[in-house]
């Protein structure tokens, strides 16, 4: 259960009870995050990350990864999260005098937070928020609280926070291969490497001979059969691992792609 106070889930309050994995891979606005009790991991396109209670994290925009929710000892996992959305930062660092410096620094996808009793008040200040209904000018102030102190603890993180620039264009055959396992649609496959929709389609097929939805299901269902086969896993642990919503669709795929059902492989 995710719970906000406002349309716009700048404050986002979960609470799961059972172990819970995402099915939206594209992060849409940069954030940071603290988790209450539990573990959050991590999927990105090339590592695992795994957070615990009492850490925090922020996480850029633009960015794909799939998240798996662990409840703690007490039966509960929850977390709390603050969304910085493209048109605040621009009036925060309007309002602040901010600009980019030339000295840019690449950010990964998802960057620890250094644990301090500044940021951990900030967080233990939120849940009154939940619990109370206020005005969005108070809100506002929280968010502005937040981006202050994000960026006086972690000033490479400026530059990144007041970048309003669209994603360039990218190597679609090597994006591909690596974030083919991420379930989102091709306009934002097509927004994240540079692309309009229909530049996208025509590209990947110059590429890869094969429209882009028949090769990214392909992709996922000789992945499955290897994980299936090599690493001795469940087609019940697959299929959200390689990017299908439905168990009951992965297996029908599966089954018409090879010839025979996942769990006799």
């Amino acid at each position: 259960m995710d719970k906000t106070g406002n349309d716009e889930r700048r404050i986002l309050f979960a609470c799961y009870t059972a172990k819970s994995r995402s099915t939206e891979n594209f992060v849409h606005a940069h954030s940071i995050c603290y988790v209450q009790t539990g573990i959050l991991e991590f999927q990105l396109p090339d590592t695992k990350l795994s957070f615990k209670a009492g850490e925090s994290f922020f996480v850029k925009r633009n960015s794909l990864a799939r998240t798996t929710k662990y409840p703690g000892e007490g039966g509960e996992f929850r977390s709390i999260s603050v969304f910085f959305g493209q048109e605040m930062l621009q009036h925060f660092g309007q309002e602040n005098n901010l600009v980019k410096s030339n000295n840019f620094t690449n950010i990964p996808a998802v960057t620890q937070l250094r644990s301090d009793r500044l940021l951990k008040n900030y967080f233990d200040s939120l849940p009154v928020y939940e619990e109370e209904s206020v005005s969005q000018s108070l809100i506002s102030i929280k968010m502005e609280e937040g981006i202050t102190l994000l960026i006086a603890r972690h000033p490479e993180l400026k530059n990144v926070l007041l970048d309003f620039s669209e994603p360039g264009k990218v190597d679609l055959e090597e994006f591909m291969v690596r974030n083919y396992k991420f379930n989102v649609d091709l306009k934002k496959f097509a927004h994240l490497t540079g692309r309009s929709l229909a530049t996208f389609k025509r590209d990947f097929e110059k590429i890869f001979h094969s429209s882009p939805n028949r090769w990214i299901q392909q992709k996922r269902l000789e992945e499955a059969k290897f994980l299936i086969k090599e690493k001795g896993m469940k087609p019940s642990e697959v299929y959200l691992e390689v990017g299908f919503e439905d168990l009951s669709h992965f297996s029908f795929a599966f089954k018409k792609s090879f010839g025979v059902a996942p769990s006799f492989i």
